[in-house]
């Protein structure tokens, strides 16, 4: 039996009230591990905690999100076989499409977004000669992400990459029914 604990502050927590959700392995319905059943004061740590490291983060440069958001996809490729093992007990798809899709599209989505956030640009549009309307682009504080059980790491780090990468910090919950990816993430 595995426990899950949310991470929060950098640090692994139990739920606050001590309440744990059966995660059952769907080739056998056997339960092999329990997470964390949150409520309240688990999301309000968690919110303070975003927020807390939102101006640190926000201010981070652009260069160092680019090498922290690469560094991730590299720990995911290195860690290959056991994300893909994860997934496949997780959601019960077969070993071999995880590795050959889910995990390496979860370290391409962390690649893609460190790249791309080097080519931000901003747009400028003349209005008639009486002025110029522009585009900025900055972070705007704590995102929730919210992701689905069917492509959970996949899904998950298409939703996280981006917000982190743009500067933004993330609250980010996994399915309870395929928590085992984002756990190990």
């Amino acid at each position: 039996m595995k426990d899950i604990f949310n991470y929060i502050n950098g640090e692994l927590r139990a739920a606050a009230d001590k309440n744990y959700l059966d995660v059952y392995n769907p080739a056998d319905g056997a339960v092999y591990a329990q997470v964390p059943d949150s409520n309240e004061k688990d999301i309000e740590a968690a919110i303070q905690a975003a927020q807390d490291a939102f101006p640190s983060w926000s201010a981070t440069s652009i260069q160092e999100r680019h090498e922290y958001l690469l560094k991730i996809a590299q720990r995911i490729e290195e860690k290959m076989d056991a994300l893909a093992l994860a997934e496949s007990v997780d959601n019960g798809k077969p070993l071999w499409l995880a590795k050959a899709v889910d995990i390496p599209r979860a370290a391409s989505n962390f690649s893609f977004f460190s790249t791309a956030i080097m080519q931000f640009a901003s747009e400028a549009h003349e209005m008639n000669g009486h002025a110029i309307n522009y585009t900025l682009r900055n972070p705007l504080g704590v995102v929730a992400c919210i992701s689905p059980w069917n492509l959970p790491l996949y899904l998950f780090t298409w939703k996280i990459a981006p917000a982190l990468a743009a500067g933004n910090t993330v609250i980010a919950k996994p399915s309870e029914v395929t928590p085992m990816t984002a756990f190990l993430l």
